[in-house]
């Protein structure tokens, strides 16, 4: 149950962070916010961390293998979060770490699907599973080296800081314990059981 908490508050988190920088419109239930302009860009802290609106109907950092393989793209994530499912109840009577790293990883994987499968429906530019992901931190740490005032090479969200977050605490994870599976070996060789009868 806290797997899916935790996944929960991601895709909610994710979700509401993109709605603030698109905007959203519900008349019915009179919610107006207007979000920014696409390509629109706010300085966080100078040269290094802006709020830049844009759409990525791609892959990750905006690699795009044009409209037809959306769906395809669209497909391969809903399997990948269907993936992560799986192993997680797999894994459920492992270690806690382990398993938030994994929930945290599929929460970040689910948001970025919420987006492909219905934001072109729910802003009427693309049929359902053909939406773009709504990218809005823009990292320009390049620019600490060149100063300049060009637009940063990695755009990116919540849920893809929450994918690279869980991945790098799983691989974390499956090192030491592997780590320390190999100690435990060494400690238990036959050589060391016969020094310790003698």
């Amino acid at each position: 149950m806290k797997f899916f908490l935790i996944s929960f508050l991601v895709v909610f988190v994710d979700q509401i962070s993109k709605l603030a920088v698109k905007g959203i419109n519900i008349p019915f239930l009179n919610i107006h916010h207007k979000g920014l302009i696409y390509g629109e860009s706010t300085t966080l802290v100078h040269n290094l961390l802006y709020f830049t609106f844009v759409e990525n109907p791609g892959i990750a950092f905006g690699v795009d293998f044009g409209p037809s393989y959306r769906t395809l793209i669209t497909i391969l994530t809903f399997i990948a979060c269907a993936g992560l499912l799986l192993y997680y109840f797999r894994i459920r009577h492992q270690d806690t770490v382990m398993k938030i790293s994994i929930a945290i990883l599929t929460g970040g994987a689910f948001g970025n699907l919420v987006d492909r499968v219905f934001y072109g429906v729910f802003y009427n530019y693309a049929p359902l599973f053909e939406g773009k992901v709504v990218d809005f931190l823009d990292i320009r740490f390049l620019n600490l080296f060149f100063l300049n005032n060009t637009t940063g090479i990695y755009v990116f969200n919540l849920a893809d800081m929450a994918i690279l977050f869980g991945v790098f605490t799983f691989l974390v994870f499956v090192t030491k314990r592997k780590k320390k599976n190999n100690s435990d070996e060494v400690l238990v060789q036959p050589e060391n059981i016969e020094q310790e009868s003698l």
